[in-house]
């Protein structure tokens, strides 16, 4: 079955950089558009970036254009969300999405000082 795992949360302070990893297995990666959202608390699940299948094309939230980048691995059928700049705002649970309709389980992200 389909199973995504993401890791790589933690807590920094504001002005420092993480990267997310989400491992996919069950459905042929290759194929597949790939997507992070977030959710913080108390607000609704929101996009933050999108890959497609071979990686050509990227899209962004404009709340992280210039400070995310979102990548893929295709032969480890991992997707990568590199997070720099960060702000306290982007405090929040972030979650690997393929579609139809499978999400992993989130990584927490804290930003404070």
């Amino acid at each position: 079955q389909v199973q995504l795992v993401e890791s790589g949360g933690g807590l920094v302070q504001p002005g420092g950089s993480l990267r997310l990893s989400c491992a996919a297995s069950g459905f042929t990666f290759s194929s597949a558009t790939m997507k992070w959202y977030r959710q913080a608390p108390g607000k609704e699940r929101e996009l933050v970036a999108t890959i497609t299948s071979a990686g050509r094309i990227t899209n962004y939230a404009n709340s992280v254009k210039g400070r995310f980048t979102i990548s893929r691995d295709n032969f480890k059928n991992t997707v990568y969300l590199q997070m720099n700049s960060l702000k306290p705002e982007d405090t929040a649970v972030y979650y690997c999405f393929v579609g139809p309709g499978y999400w992993g389980q989130g990584t927490q992200v804290t930003v404070s000082s």
